[in-house]
């Protein structure tokens, strides 16, 4: 375990403290002792019941996935009734909202919260795209982000669960973090029970000290969907399983009283259960209902029943939380006359919640940092990232910063903090647990092509990954791929240390691909190139949106007529003979986008000098210069990119067609042939547009789903003389694309000003 202390001044100072702490405890116990004698008659919401006094309100929050988003709706009325809350026992999404407003949020607090969070992201294990480390967003844009997979020995792992929490878990510890100091939930703004299940027993675990974010995490994690959350020796999944609508919850907190809110499925008649999601709801509604029905059964005439007519609305369709919330505020004012009663005055609800508010505290000053058991294997990456907060004031944000750096290098489950302590000295604990599925993975790729006129590619690709084969987190990547192109390759990245950005990599591959040449646009021979390369790289990664890499490298191989005419004229002379090259490059890369698919802000820029030279002692050389940009714009829905690249061979005495620059294909001149045209030059520009028009999820489309088109200008050159503005080919196309789990879908149509038109279908990577 590492603990870093801030200075304290001396032991005088300390004696001192301790002094002045325990006269301010018996004065603090004498007021409270007081305050029993006078039966705390000042605040309406805590005194006991007696004849004509407000009984103590209860409220129960249920489970019911994003359904429970109705419970915020239900909290607004209770609000604008004046009715306060006294204490509050909540399940899964119900301890969610329970949570937030137990923390001293108000109703409209959360709606803002629910109606306005990217619940793709929140619900995406990964960080945003634009935090990870530079080799996490190069290795996304040729694999998929989806299905990776452990391996452990000869043993295949999955994971715990779809998500693992991480993102949900950082957004509720920044929503709660001005009540982290509590850890007794009675001591809450307003007290607060969460019900969890624990999954080696099956029991109920009702969850009132300890971290509050945690509970909450633990409360919702539904089994196969949510990882589970370790606490306390426990191992805790959604409580929806074992109390759905913790009425005996409530009562046992002392209230008079309970106003239950249940906004859990109904079951569906057999017509309607025709798919999976409908299925799904199914099962989980019959697993809650048995449960629930046995605590609704217990209700009062007393007590107070809601239950939002939210119909046959899906559990998972958090892309409608504001219907929901509605929905819940309707049935809340449809109790307004059972709420009535209830109600206290206006200055007594406005002493009510300025008493919440005044509970929820700035950050602390954190005196210490320290790493949670279980984090040994980490403590010297959280000792470099965190140390020097200790003696500062918490900054959330830093610390969310310092959380994305470590976590987006891969190979942990989760890594959270909590603020320990007590009486103005608090310290910083992190929990950093690694991968359940670690330390090697494999990764997963595919690419689709199709043109419609009898051209198509295939490609399918895996990676292995061996993490953590060196103290400062190294990796052993191996590759292989199988389809119109064909690769084996490995390579050792080394950082030569931890977070200090200096790596060297050395490489080695084995691939065979396909080369067209056409004359115009219709194909006159198909060559097989063999490559074997070998090479080593040193380079620098800055923060974690750049890159300077130089390295040298060897090539060595041959070309292979499939198809076309061995005594053709026409055909490149270099394309009968094998290749010797020994090439050395420096590159500089940028990139900021914020996703590689369907990018809507950020930018990307690459900048590569390569000098190629013929290791047989012929004095072949060639010298080339290439660049390409990409940066993105949104406005509500619509994006708007812009495109460069380029590429000039600067000077040459030899010409190889592994040499040549391609153009051609969808958003590369997209009227004409995939790669029709090779020069030693080429340049293109693109200008993009592209719409969202279905967001996921019931009653939209089943991916993010865009309409687009774009214009193009560019061509190739074989001099740089002849390069102009006036020769360049004026494309453009027309796309519906859709983001999903294999990778980005495009059914495409582009056309050029010769007449010249083509038709796409891509699904997944291009390598």
């Amino acid at each position: 375990m590492l603990v870093f202390f801030a200075p304290v001044n001396s032991s005088r100072a300390v004696m001192s403290r301790f002094g002045a702490l325990r006269l301010l405890l018996a004065v603090q116990c004498l007021a409270m002792a007081a305050a029993a004698n006078a039966g705390a008659a000042d605040d309406p919401t805590e005194v006991p019941a007696s004849p004509g006094a407000r009984p103590r309100v209860g409220l129960v929050l249920s489970g019911g996935g994003a359904r429970g988003a109705a419970h915020v709706g239900v909290l607004k009325v209770l609000e604008q009734l004046h009715v306060p809350v006294d204490a509050i026992a909540g399940t899964s999404m119900g301890a969610v909202v329970g949570g937030l407003y137990a923390s001293g949020l108000s109703a409209r607090d959360i709606e803002k919260i629910l109606t306005s969070l990217n619940w793709q992201a929140a619900f995406r294990d990964r960080p945003p795209r634009e935090d990870l480390t530079l080799r996490r967003k190069q290795e996304d844009e040729n694999f998929l982000v989806a299905f990776p997979l452990g391996l452990r020995g000869h043993k295949v792992v999955l994971p715990k669960g779809l998500i693992e929490g991480q993102s949900l878990s950082q957004l509720l510890r920044r929503l709660t973090l001005p009540v982290a100091r509590i850890t007794n939930f009675d001591d809450l703004p307003t007290r607060f029970r969460a019900v969890a299940t624990d999954l080696e027993s099956g029991e109920g675990v009702v969850l009132a000290s300890g971290d509050l974010t945690s509970a909450m995490r633990a409360s919702m994690s539904a089994p196969g969907i949510f990882a589970p959350v370790e606490r306390q020796g426990r191992l805790l999944v959604d409580g929806g399983i074992s109390d759905n609508i913790p009425v005996d919850v409530a009562r046992a907190m002392g209230v008079d009283m309970v106003i239950v809110v249940d906004v859990g499925s109904p079951l569906a008649q057999r017509s309607k259960l025709t798919d999976v999601t409908a299925i799904s709801n199914q099962m989980l509604a019959i697993l809650l209902r048995r449960n629930g029905e046995e605590q609704l059964a217990t209700l009062k005439p007393t007590d107070i029943l809601i239950e939002p007519p939210l119909g046959d609305a899906s559990s998972f369709d958090f892309g409608a939380v504001a219907r929901y919330i509605g929905v819940g505020e309707a049935a809340g004012r449809a109790a307004a006359e059972q709420l009535a009663p209830l109600a206290v005055s206006d200055a007594q609800m406005q002493h009510y919640e300025q008493r919440r508010e005044a509970m929820r505290l700035p950050p602390p000053v954190i005196h210490f940092v320290q790493a949670d058991g279980g984090s040994d294997a980490y403590s010297q990456s959280l000792d470099q990232l965190f140390r020097d907060m200790a003696g500062k004031p918490l900054d959330p944000d830093a610390v969310a910063r310092r959380v994305t750096a470590l976590y987006g290098l891969g190979g942990l489950d989760t890594l959270d903090y909590r603020v320990v302590g007590r009486d103005d000295y608090y310290g910083l604990a992190l929990d950093a647990r690694p991968s359940s599925m670690g330390p090697n993975y494999l990764r997963f790729g595919l690419s689709l092509q199709d043109d419609f006129e009898g051209h198509a590619t295939y490609d399918a690709a895996v990676r292995f990954v061996m993490s953590d084969i060196t103290r400062n987190a190294g990796e052993w990547v191996t590759d292989l791929q199988a389809g119109t192109t064909s690769l084996v390759s490995t390579e050792f990245f080394l950082p030569l240390a931890e977070f200090s950005g200096w790596f060297v990599m050395p490489h080695v591959s084995d691939e065979a691909r396909e080369l067209d040449w056409f004359n115009g646009q219709s194909l006159e021979a198909e060559y097989r190139v063999h490559t074997f390369q070998y090479g080593t790289d040193f380079g620098y990664q800055i923060s974690n949106w750049g890159e300077m890499r130089v390295g040298a490298e060897r090539q060595q191989g041959h070309y292979v007529l499939e198809i076309g005419d061995a005594n053709d004229p026409d055909l490149p002379e270099q394309s009968f003979k094998p290749f010797d090259l020994v090439n050395y490059f420096a590159r500089f890369t940028y990139d900021r986008l914020d996703d590689i698919n369907f990018p809507h802000s950020g930018q990307q820029a690459t900048l590569e000098w390569s000098a190629n030279r013929d290791a047989t002692g012929l004095g072949q050389y060639s010298n080339q210069v290439t660049m390409s940009y990409l940066g993105a714009y949104s406005f509500g829905r619509d994006t708007f990119s812009f495109s460069a690249s380029g590429g000039a061979t600067l000077e040459s005495n030899f010409t190889d067609l592994n040499l040549l620059f391609p153009l051609g294909g969808f958003l590369n001149l997209s009227g004409l042939r995939a790669d029709s045209l090779l020069g030693a030059d080429y340049g293109i520009a693109r200008l993009m547009f592209y719409r969202q028009i279905g967001r996921g999820g019931p009653g939209y489309f089943d991916v993010p789903t865009y309409l687009g088109a774009s214009l193009e200008a560019g061509n190739v050159w074989q001099s740089r003389s002849a390069a102009s503005f006036g020769n360049t080919q004026k494309d453009a196309s027309v796309f519906l694309g859709m983001d999903t789990l294999l990778g980005p879908l495009y059914l495409a149509m582009g056309f050029d000003e010769h007449g010249n038109q083509a038709f796409y279908l891509f699904l997944g990577r291009t390598f």
